[in-house]
């Protein structure tokens, strides 16, 4: 109990139990959700806590939506400051950190990956949910190797082989969140412009377009065209994806990808605003049928082509 609050008292399950093998992101969210819950719950804003540990504002909020590893002497700081005295939560709150501190996979390609994908790729491991449309390639988490090796030579073409094996390893390996279990529901909307747009070589798109056939038989992933007219109203003009996570930290969250860089939106109203756009380009994509049909006619029309090529 807080020496400032004395009559206030913590809520007894105010920490979740951390889970064995916790992903690092998704601790980390689940423990800054925790340590905005006991602030809130001493009475006190943010501008309170920062001098706690000596730190800006800005960096209190970013610890409490969990958007960087946590460093142990503020979060402990912080807890005592909140009054919590429990050994039980205590030894919560150090798991929680141990595993939040944890190496991420994703950290043996720290050369290849900028700090704004890293972040994406560590939430994309916690979501329970993923909704995203895209402009103009197919997904990371539904490329093929070489669609995937065409995408990086094209945008770097300086780069070298090992740095280009690097970032398609990369992608690849972010595709693993799709096997197995406890995998989150996968929904992708594809701008039809995707289908008519090579990426690579005509071969290359056969392989790509036949590959998201039979990934949308799988269990967890749907697939959909939003067609030119049906979407030219709605439509924005840069990738959107969606974000949802199991209870324990912030619920949802969006990512606009920009060329060389990406914005996170985790206030309410943002994320509203992206999910209404989302469920009206559901509503315009065409249904499962027409969706297999672009596809077949486009590796029609590519094979045709990859056919003449070779002749």
């Amino acid at each position: 109990m807080s020496a400032d609050h004395p009559d206030r008292p913590l809520t007894a399950g105010a920490l979740p139990l951390p889970r064995q093998g916790e992903k690092p992101v998704a601790a980390g969210k689940v423990l800054g959700a925790y340590l905005r819950r006991l602030r809130r719950e001493q009475g006190l804003a943010i501008k309170d806590a920062a001098p706690v540990i000596r730190a800006s504002v800005s960096k209190i909020s970013r610890m409490e939506r969990g958007e960087n590893p946590p460093r142990e002497r503020d979060v402990l700081d912080l807890v005592d400051h909140y009054g919590v005295q429990d050994p039980k939560q205590v030894e919560a709150v150090r798991e929680l950190l141990r595993q939040a501190t944890a190496k991420a996979w994703y950290d043996e390609y720290a050369d290849v990956t900028p700090g704004w994908l890293k972040r994406l790729i560590g939430l994309e491991d916690s979501a329970t949910e993923i909704r995203t449309y895209e402009v103009s390639v197919v997904p990371g988490l539904l490329q093929t190797p070489s669609y995937a090796r065409a995408i990086v030579t094209s945008g770097l073409p300086n780069a070298s082989e090992t740095e280009v094996r690097r970032r398609v390893d990369l992608r690849m390996t972010r595709q693993r969140l799709l096997q197995g279990g406890g995998r989150p529901q996968l929904v992708a909307l594809l701008d039809e412009a995707i289908l008519r747009r090579p990426v690579g070589s005509a071969d290359v798109m056969v392989e790509q377009l036949e590959y998201l056939l039979h990934a949308a038989e799988r269990s967890g992933i749907t697939i959909r065209v939003v067609r030119f007219m049906k979407g030219a109203k709605i439509a924005p003009s840069t990738p959107v994806t969606y974000l949802k996570f199991a209870p324990g930290g912030p619920s949802e969250l969006v990512y606009l990808e920009q060329a060389a860089g990406a914005t996170y939106i985790s206030k309410k109203s943002g994320v509203e605003s992206y999910r209404y756009v989302l469920s009206e380009l559901w509503g315009a994509a065409a249904s499962r049928k027409e969706t297999m049909e672009l596809l077949h006619a486009a590796i029609r029309e590519y094979a045709a082509h990859a056919f003449r090529q070779r002749s």
